[in-house]
């Protein structure tokens, strides 16, 4: 087996302690031969600017760059918060995304059985959640020019953040959301604010465009802020659903949170397939942030991590049996009633991170 090349970057806070329940995990897929994976280690995130003075290093980019598949943890923290903003621990993460032309981020919102009396919800509104949120991840609001704060005297100032997508950001993000319903429920819902912004409607002209090339595909056309409405009244309508950077944000952090934790939840951020080697640059993490007033307690949710390692599995190595089994995994140790703090229930045996991964990794055989 050819060997596979991984580049992990831990970050800050948890990101360091639920990335060595990975490295676990690497060790044990490959001593079983069910894996051949190569890995380096890096810095990114506050981390990287105490040793570096910057977000990530010329040295990591590049190892980034190289890997096929970037394995990220989590940045910043409140000793961060003053730096400058172009060094500040996100610009890490935004810079892998840009150079690495990371385009779609697909954010599932998964409802385990077991925990489905944990969501805020009703139990009958979440147990058997399965959302995809596919949002665009290189365009729009985050990375517009001009975006600046301008001095207008008299104590006043303008700040200004430019909102802007060309129509192949538009098309490729809608056809990848496209391909993959085509796997599951064969349903999208392109979410925009075609009604007051012009970005919305150039979204909604181009997505139902692609969309003729899938007519197969069922497309509706709902209005972001009406989207978040029907996430909390009525979440198991949506399947898919495909929006800009900014209302995916939003959109999919309110989706996690349907599901009783963003500690349980992960993401995969994709590139275009090289035309030679079909490859995609690719990036995965988990949701939740750096959670630095748990950090270093060995009590953060390890499950978003391996989550988000078994999509790298699937997506980047078609391991698809592989990633299955690392799921299925995930869920028989929330059926045997092992909990973290974040999801602990009454009548479950409390956890630490090294506990939840070593169980996990158990189940694997």
């Amino acid at each position: 087996m050819a060997s596979n090349t991984l580049f992990l970057l831990p970050g800050d806070g948890i990101g360091t302690e639920i990335m060595a329940e990975v490295e676990k995990l690497i060790a044990h897929l490959n001593g079983s031969g069910a894996t051949d994976f190569a890995y380096d280690k890096g810095l990114v995130g506050g981390c990287a600017y105490d040793a570096h003075g910057v977000a990530i290093s010329e040295e990591d980019m590049g190892k980034a760059l190289a890997a096929d598949a970037v394995i990220f943890g989590a940045v910043g923290g409140p000793k961060w918060d003053d730096v400058p903003y172009d060094v500040r621990p996100e610009a890490g993460l935004l810079r892998l995304r840009k150079d690495l032309g990371l385009f779609a981020n697909l954010r599932p919102a998964i409802c385990y059985s077991a925990l489905a009396d944990a969501s805020s919800l009703k139990k009958e509104l979440v147990e058997g959640l399965d959302i995809l949120i596919v949002r665009e991840l290189t365009g729009g609001v985050y990375f517009g020019e001009p975006k600046e704060i301008t001095d207008l005297g008299n104590g006043q100032k303008r700040a200004v953040d430019t909102q802007v997508y060309e129509s192949y950001e538009i098309d490729r993000i809608a056809r990848v959301a496209f391909d993959l319903a085509m796997t599951r429920g064969k349903k999208v819902h392109s979410a925009d604010k075609k009604n007051v912004m012009k970005s919305g409607v150039l979204w909604d002209e181009v997505v139902k465009q692609a969309g003729r090339d899938y007519p197969e595909i069922d497309l509706h056309h709902i209005l972001a802020d009406n989207a978040a409405m029907q996430l909390v009244r009525n979440p198991k309508q949506f399947d898919v659903m495909v929006t800009d950077n900014l209302f995916g944000d939003i959109l999919s952090d309110a989706a996690a949170m349907l599901t009783g934790s963003l500690g349980m939840l992960p993401s995969a951020s994709l590139g275009a397939p090289d035309p030679a080697t079909g490859k995609r640059k690719a990036l995965y993490e988990p949701v939740h942030g750096s959670a630095p007033d748990i950090a270093g307690q060995g009590i953060a949710n390890p499950i978003a991590m391996f989550a988000s390692f078994a999509m790298a599995l699937r997506y980047s190595f078609g391991m698809v049996d592989l990633a299955g089994k690392l799921e299925t995994a995930i869920s028989d140790v929330l059926e045997d009633g092992l909990r973290t703090g974040d999801i602990m229930q009454t009548g479950c045996r409390k956890v630490t991170t090294s506990e939840m991964g070593d169980a996990i990794i158990a189940k694997l055989g």
